[in-house]
């Protein structure tokens, strides 16, 4: 009988992802790949769009409800003269807008749309996200033939940058760049856009390049992930990646291993935990005068 395949050393994935795919489907396959189950995600991306999703790999999965993934960066392509009811190119679509109010629709007019949807908004997620009522998904409820109306809550639109806007028959294209909070949708602010211009508008294009620190810079394609199947960051770079960094000597590595509470860093927030040899022991947090663990990297 072969010997087992050794599991892989633990750590961060970044990866480029396809159009098409779930993120679910991007986890089976980087654990084929892998030669793991020990396979998390964090930061889901729509089947539709691409770009950068962090997976984590053994014991990194216990970063990956950690991690300060709360801004992120996307290249869009909004739709305006039509809106549809997944707020996406993907659905049916509702509305049309006449050809000649959709060639009324000026820059400045755009300009004023996109600056009122920058800032802290009010936003309306769309009807078919992954919002919970009542306990079920936004989504399956529509698909199960619901109206859905879901509350409007606070997001942050830090950056809404127009690239390039094409005036085609009956639509207009706009490229743009957003950078946003979590929880923000995307396909939501081409929604509101259309709305404003009163011609509805709808997602055509999504591509997310940064999510908290990590970036399509250091993405890598499935496809490539099979080539070579390496971390694109090991434990102790993601954790020193992601979070402040706390030094100690090798009694407190040790305490912090056997899930004592050591002297406060006085540092703010979560930050890693680092010993003398350079390895990832812990997430911590100040509490009382004290560190608290968190997550233990690597336990005793």
């Amino acid at each position: 009988m072969p010997a087992a395949k050794p599991a892989p050393p633990p750590g961060l994935l970044v990866i480029d992802k396809a159009p098409g795919m779930t993120s679910h489907d991007v986890v089976a396959k980087v654990r084929r790949i892998m030669g793991t189950r020990k396979v998390g995600h964090a930061g889901t991306l729509d089947p539709m769009a691409t770009g950068v999703l962090v997976l984590g790999i053994e014991r990194a999965t216990k970063l990956l409800g950690h991690l300060a993934l709360d801004r992120k960066t996307y290249l869009a392509t909004f739709s305006l003269g039509a809106a549809t009811n997944t707020d996406d190119a993907e659905g049916e679509r509702l509305s049309t807008a006449d050809p000649g109010a959709v060639a009324a629709v000026t820059g400045e007019r755009i300009a004023a749309g996109i600056a009122a949807l920058t800032g802290e908004i009010d936003q309306v997620p769309s009807a078919v996200s992954a919002v919970k009522v009542a306990g079920k998904r936004a989504y399956a409820r529509v698909r199960a033939g619901e109206d859905v109306e879901l509350p409007p809550r606070k997001v942050t639109v830090y950056r809404f940058d127009l690239l390039d806007t094409r005036h085609e028959t009956g639509r207009v294209e706009l490229d743009a760049v957003v950078e946003c909070s979590s929880g923000t949708y995307v396909r939501a602010l081409a929604r509101d856009l259309g709305k404003a211009l009163g011609i509805g508008g709808h997602l055509a294009r999504l591509r997310r390049t940064t999510v908290g620190p990590f970036s399509i810079a250091t993405a890598r394609t499935l496809e490539q992930l099979e080539e070579k199947p390496e971390l694109s960051h090991d434990l102790a770079t993601a954790v020193a990646t992601a979070f402040p960094r706390y030094d100690v000597d090798a009694s407190t590595a040790r305490a912090v291993q056997y899930g004592q509470q050591v002297r406060a860093s006085g540092i703010e927030g979560t930050y890693g935990v680092f010993g003398p040899d350079g390895k990832a022991v812990a997430l911590a947090v100040d509490a009382g005068g004290v560190a608290r663990s968190v997550v233990v990297l690597d336990p005793a």
